[in-house]
């Protein structure tokens, strides 16, 4: 994930504009830590994701296919 300082400067635009608006370098600021942000976070989901085992009520593994296939691609 980003680390506090990035997230507390993210929050601290978002607030910034909502009272008073931004700058031009600001907004350029603000879409990038934006950015910055969704792409941890996507990572972050992705590394969850290849955590998980879906296991139905009798016990056999019905975990999706494609997440199969991709937690192989990721331990190659």
């Amino acid at each position: 994930m980003l680390s506090k300082q990035k997230m507390a400067r993210i929050n601290e635009l978002a607030r910034k504009a909502k009272s008073s608006g931004l700058t031009a370098e600001e907004t350029l600021e603000q879409q990038q830590l934006r950015r910055e942000y969704i792409q941890a976070f996507r990572e972050a989901m992705v590394e969850t994701l290849h955590s998980v085992t879906v296991i139905d009520p009798n016990g056999n593994d019905v975990t999706p296919q494609k997440l199969k296939e991709s937690k192989k691609r990721r331990q190659h």
